[in-house]
């Protein structure tokens, strides 16, 4: 199994650069802005997608060094990636995120919420003052898509129509979107081609999918100290993701468990039974299998060095989650 460590090898010092800078550019303002960028960018996390914006960074300038504007698209990249898990988790009621309370269990719903507006709109600023019109661009999609993919997973609670297409869809907005916009955006900085440019935004697109299918069939494989938040929480809320969607094609008393939103005493734990019993979890896992095989194939016409190897192993990561 390969490790993130390992992994993010050609870029480490660049990760460690970025989370001391991610303390300073967002604690300033204020005592509890502060307080609550140290919870969250000291409670760890992959940091799989700065990692992947300075990757693809380092793979686009093998002919000299990367530039500060790449290192700040890296941190703007997780500053809106962690600016949407506040929100998510208002929204979602949690208490724990990668096993440490949420910003809005320790300082109150008032104060998360404006700490994700605060993470937002500096990361705003921090994006205008890159003087790259076109990944301006590129990022503010982003934050469309997430506010986008939340009001989407909104209105479709407890909905056993929902297609696998509609629940991609959901992905992208909701994961998906960042990994491929900032990949695309990291090779404008470097002046790639728009052809290269465009096969970078669809390897993002591809392994930011099959990240979000895993994370879906981790949510009832997986146990709640990997996972950081009890199991089965997802489908408990009405959150119907791709485990869900194909064992509904096969499991019918599924749908009436779902439908009246598991009210009574075992419905949820029937559920997920019936889940695990079905083909749900393998079909799931076969989706994820293929958008991490596709993400590889837009790597083709990059030029091989350490951070390109890394950039495909990191599809083998993703699914080697499952294991």
């Amino acid at each position: 199994m390969t490790s993130t460590t390992s992994l993010f090898s050609p870029v480490e010092t660049d990760l460690r650069l970025l989370s001391e800078n991610l303390k300073q550019l967002v604690g300033k303002r204020h005592p509890i802005l502060s307080a609550a960028a140290e919870h969250l960018f000291g409670a760890g996390g992959k940091r799989l997608r700065p990692a992947i914006v300075l990757l693809i960074s380092r793979a686009t300038m093998l002919d000299g060094e990367i530039t500060p504007r790449h290192r700040r698209l890296a941190e703007i990249t997780e500053m809106i990636h962690t600016a949407s898990l506040v929100h998510d988790d208002v929204v979602d009621e949690s208490e724990v995120r990668r096993g440490v309370p949420t910003v809005h269990s320790l300082f109150g719903n008032r104060i998360a919420v404006l700490a994700g507006d605060f993470l937002f709109a500096q990361s705003s600023w921090y994006l205008a003052n890159l003087d790259n019109l076109e990944v301006v661009k590129l990022l503010s999609e982003v934050i469309m898509d997430l506010a986008a993919g939340e009001i989407q997973q909104g209105l479709n609670r407890f909905e056993t129509s929902l297609s696998i297409e509609a629940y991609l869809q959901k992905s992208y907005s909701k994961t998906a979107s960042l990994m491929a916009n900032s990949a695309k955006a990291a090779g404008c900085l470097s002046g790639v081609s728009a052809e290269m440019a465009e096969n970078l935004y669809r390897y993002g697109r591809h392994i930011g999918l099959a990240f979000q299918v895993v994370d879906d069939i981790l949510d009832f494989t997986g146990s709640t100290e990997v996972l950081g938040k009890p199991a089965g929480s997802d489908l408990k809320s009405g959150n119907l993701t791709a485990p869900a969607i194909f064992a509904l094609e096969e499991k019918r008393y599924l749908e009436v468990l779902i439908e009246r939103e598991f009210s009574k005493a075992g419905d949820l734990e029937q559920a997920i039974a019936l889940i695990d019993e079905g083909m749900g979890i393998e079909r799931a896992r076969e989706l994820a299998t293929r958008e991490a095989r596709s993400a590889v194939e837009y790597l083709a016409d990059l030029p091989p060095s350490e951070s390109r190897q890394a950039l495909i192993d990191m599809a083998d990561y993703v699914l080697s989650r499952l294991y």
